[in-house]
């Protein structure tokens, strides 16, 4: 990797079959472009004007309860809509596609409290966290129109997080989504060649190189992927062959939720304020269809480039050519698990 840390080159996503362009000799180039707010003071516990804490009154109306755990309800503005009419298309072959999609969206308040976020959290609170999604993940894929349930977080005004209450979100779909079919075909097509599962492999040729490896946990294993977009993006795969939340057992579940909580509190250190990212997890589709190689993983995709007024922008050649990044993986890595290295255990 030596002969990379100084020159432009590709790297290969085996996970999406596409490259991304690393130009490390820019990160010395002089900024002079926008320039984001530092996240303002520290919130307070309860929010009166919050739609998502405790007893308080959400946009549509409803109250939500005086919950004193994780609280999850259905999200009042859902992008998807359960009773949408299946047979309705346009044009179902030519080259203007269209069809309904059934799905639903739901809410997850991760705390009562209004100031803590996963980075605050303690491993307990966020194992809970987990247990929630494992629950909604199998109440949902079991019911006849849905194939994928998508669990994500949008954190940070900057990613378009419309509430500053720590929460996160589920959509179930009807059909699978375009990210997540590539990655299940990736995987299958992987797992049909060599008889073994492409997350495992990858995972296992990581920790042999140890320089992109940020936090290993006992069941868990975060790490910044060697085709990373995102400046400091991450993900999290597991060490067994698991392919959805529920498949896991208690010890697993709170590894997880350990090195979730060593992320999203190393991210806050890199430049000592709360980082913003989306974050999602990619369980096994839940279409009825086996899928023996999916490995249960999750993204973190933060946009700080270089301070936490400069972010990294997907535009231009990214639109028009393929990803681009400046830092390598492995200068991102050795931050990151610099500051997780440092967290406090809980």
């Amino acid at each position: 990797m030596d002969v990379l840390r100084d020159l432009p080159h590709r790297r290969y996503n085996p996970l999406l079959d596409e490259w991304v362009l690393v130009s490390p000799h820019r990160t010395q180039r002089p900024w002079q472009g926008q320039v984001e707010a530092v996240a303002g003071a520290m919130a307070p516990p309860y929010d009166p004007a919050c739609y998502l804490c405790p007893g308080n009154a959400r946009a549509g109306g409803v109250r939500n309860p005086a919950y004193t755990g994780t609280f999850v309800f259905d999200n009042d503005f859902a992008a998807l809509l359960p009773d949408a009419p299946a047979a309705h298309q346009l044009d179902a072959t030519g080259l203007m596609r269209a069809h309904a999609e059934r799905g639903i969206c739901r809410v997850i308040c991760y705390s009562p409290r209004h100031d803590l976020s996963l980075a605050a959290l303690d491993t307990a609170s966020i194992a809970a966290v987990v247990d929630l999604w494992a629950a909604q993940t199998a109440e949902l894929g079991a019911r006849e129109a849905i194939g994928s349930v998508q669990i994500f977080e949008n954190r940070g005004a900057m990613m378009g997080a419309s509430n500053p209450h720590p929460h996160g979100q589920i959509w179930a779909t009807e059909h699978l989504p375009t990210i997540v079919a590539r990655e299940d075909q990736a995987q299958r097509a992987y797992h049909a060649t060599h008889g073994r599962t492409l997350l495992g492999d990858y995972l296992a040729a990581e920790e042999a190189d140890g320089a992109r490896i940020v936090w290993a946990g006992a069941s868990f294993v975060a790490l910044v992927p060697f085709w990373a977009v995102w400046p400091f993006e991450t993900m999290i795969i597991g060490r067994r062959v698991a392919g959805t939340l529920s498949a896991l057992d208690a010890a697993e579940r709170h590894d997880l939720a350990e090195v979730i909580r060593r992320v999203a509190a190393a991210y806050d250190r890199v430049f000592e304020a709360p980082f913003p990212y989306s974050m999602g997890l990619h369980q096994q589709p839940c279409d009825g269809a086996a899928h023996p190689a999916w490995q249960l993983h999750a993204h973190f995709f933060p946009p700080l480039l270089r301070s936490a007024t400069v972010r990294k922008f997907l535009v231009g050649f990214e639109l028009l050519g393929e990803p681009q990044r400046d830092i390598t993986a492995e200068h991102a890595a050795a931050r990151l698990r610099e500051c997780a290295s440092s967290v406090v255990p809980a």
